[in-house]
């Protein structure tokens, strides 16, 4: 499932005051990292990942890494913060708007 503009838009408002729960940092995206932030997701949904200077990769592939870890859905990068969402089993709570 790919997320629309009109959703990303809403995700991201939704997003804006929300804290990052994870960071990365020098060590990169491991799978002890995904498996949490999958978990988290699962939980909320909607949540931020902070990249820390000392990361090596860039944030667009630390992104498409979380990405692919996770099976969310990438809403923004914006600055060192990457904005994932993904839709819960259990505790669905955010109604995307359509189309």
């Amino acid at each position: 499932m790919s997320l629309t503009g009109k959703q990303k838009r809403h995700l991201r408002s939704l997003a804006h005051h929300l804290n990052p729960i994870f960071q990365v940092g020098k060590g990169g995206v491991n799978l002890n990292m995904t498996n949490q932030i999958a978990d988290a997701l699962e939980a909320r949904e909607l949540l931020k990942v902070q990249i820390l200077q000392n990361a090596m990769e860039d944030k667009e592939e630390i992104a498409q890494q979380l990405v692919e870890g996770t099976g969310a859905e990438l809403v923004q990068i914006i600055g060192n913060v990457i904005v994932l969402y993904k839709e819960s089993r259990e505790n669905k709570e955010i109604e995307l708007p359509r189309g």
